[in-house]
C-alpha cells in the first residue's frame, strides 16, 4: 500500500474504506457511512423522478416505466436494506455518544472492558435486529407481494 510522504500516517481512501486491522465495529461503522451515502442517493432520485409530475403526467408514468422493472424491485428492496441497518445502527450509535453504553468510568487499561463488556453486546444486539427485519422486509418484499 503506497503511502503519501507528506503524512506518512495516511492511507487514503482504503482507511476510510477498509479498516486495516481494526474490529468489527469499524466495519459496521464504514457500512454506516455507505448505507448512508446510498440513501442520499435514493432520496436525490426519488426527488428527480417525483419532481417529473410537474412536467407532465406522462413523464411521470415514463419514469414509473422505467422504475417498475424487476431489476428496480431488487433495487428497491437493496435500499429498504440500508435503511433498516442505517436506522438500527443509528440508534446503537446514539447510545453510545449520549453515554447510556459506556459503562461506569474506570481507568482506561487495554483491553477496555467498557468496550468488551457493554458495546460489544449491543453491536450483537443491533445487528440480529437489523437482520429480523431485513428478513421481514425481505418476506414482504418477496413472498408477500405476489
Amino acid at each position: 500500500m503506497l503511502q503519501d510522504k507528506r503524512c506518512p500516517n495516511s492511507i487514503g481512501v482504503w482507511g476510510w474504506l477498509g479498516g486495516g486491522r481494526w474490529g468489527l465495529e469499524r466495519y459496521l461503522y464504514t457500512l454506516h457511512r455507505l448505507t448512508g451515502l446510498g440513501i442520499l442517493l435514493y432520496f436525490i432520485l426519488h426527488i428527480l423522478v417525483t419532481s417529473s409530475r410537474v412536467f407532465s403526467e406522462k413523464a411521470w408514468e415514463t419514469w414509473m416505466g422505467v422504475f417498475s422493472s424487476p431489476v428496480f424491485k431488487i433495487g428497491e428492496f437493496l435500499v429498504y436494506v440500508a435503511f433498516a441497518y442505517h436506522a438500527i445502527n443509528g440508534i446503537r450509535l446514539i447510545l453510545i455518544e449520549l453515554g447510556f453504553s459506556v459503562g461506569k468510568a474506570e481507568e482506561p487499561i487495554y483491553p477496555y472492558k467498557s468496550s468488551l463488556n457493554v458495546q460489544r453486546p449491543l453491536m450483537i444486539v443491533s445487528i440480529i435486529v437489523a437482520a429480523v427485519l431485513i428478513a421481514a422486509g425481505g418476506y414482504d418484499f418477496f413472498a408477500l407481494a405476489h
